[in-house]
């Protein structure tokens, strides 16, 4: 259950993430509205996740689906280039996820 919660809370560290670019600068009522509620809930649930798995894993995992997450939605979404350098980079940040999961008992 912890490492579900740690999932769904990487999905919201995305959310708030894109939703950043989207307040220009906490102006707009709903983004801002969003993007501040995708971030409490991204911080309880990974706090939930930390009281059975690992600090370091859970940060680690946290930020790497956040990172990579966002990075993608950037490409697909925000015509972010997609160029071999950063593709390469976003697939060792899912490779170290993964060791960090297969390693954490």
């Amino acid at each position: 259950m912890a490492w579900l919660l740690l999932i769904i809370a990487g999905l919201c560290e995305i959310v708030w993430a894109i939703g950043l670019k989207h307040t220009e600068g906490f102006t707009r009522f709903w983004p801002t509205a969003v993007t501040l509620t995708a971030m409490l809930v991204s911080i309880v649930l990974l706090g939930i996740a930390m009281k059975s798995l690992p600090v370091g894993t859970s940060y680690a995992v946290w930020v790497g689906i956040g990172a990579v997450g966002t990075a993608i939605m950037g490409i697909l979404v925000l015509g972010e280039p997609a160029n071999a350098g950063r593709i390469a980079s976003l697939t060792l940040i899912i490779a170290g996820i993964v060791g960090l999961k297969l390693a954490t008992p």
